[in-house]
């Protein structure tokens, strides 16, 4: 099992503009995890489809993201701030729903739109939870309008 502190920090180096590096560290963590390692997988899998410069690989990365989300506890994202794990569900459908709107999967799209704008309900009323809405609402103007850039 990887340490809490090191996934936070491979992902913190990735946001904070050492895409190269982070993502290299994530790797690392990742392959540290072990198959029981739900919420470290998650999270990392969850960051590391941002990182990928191919749609397949960004949208294989999302998909292992949400596979290991349906193991992990209530309150087992507690270490990377996130209180209810409850919380990353529209994240994750979201950025699912985007990926397959991109890879011409129109009704794969939709499916996990609809579990995003199902799960918004659990986002707090703050700058976090309000892109997420505003995502959301963005991506089901796209869907509904056909666009998949």
């Amino acid at each position: 099992m990887v340490e809490w502190s090191e996934v936070v920090a491979a992902v913190g180096q990735a946001l904070g503009g050492d895409r190269e590096g982070g993502g290299e560290r994530m790797r690392e963590a990742w392959e540290a995890t072990g198959p029981a390692d739900h919420a470290q997988r998650c999270v990392l899998a969850h960051y590391l489809a941002d990182l990928e410069p191919t749609l397949e690989a960004e949208v294989g990365w999302d998909e292992q993201a949400l596979a290991e989300f349906a193991h992990v506890g209530a309150d087992e994202l507690a270490p990377v701030g996130i209180p209810s794990a409850a919380g990353m569900a529209p994240s994750l459908h979201l950025n699912l729903a985007d990926g397959y709107r991109r890879s011409g999967r129109p009704a794969d799209a939709r499916r996990h739109l609809e579990a995003a704008e199902a799960a918004a309900g659990t986002l707090a009323d703050d700058g976090y939870g309000e892109m997420l809405r505003g995502g959301i609402r963005r991506l089901r103007e796209r869907l509904d309008a056909g666009v998949t850039d």
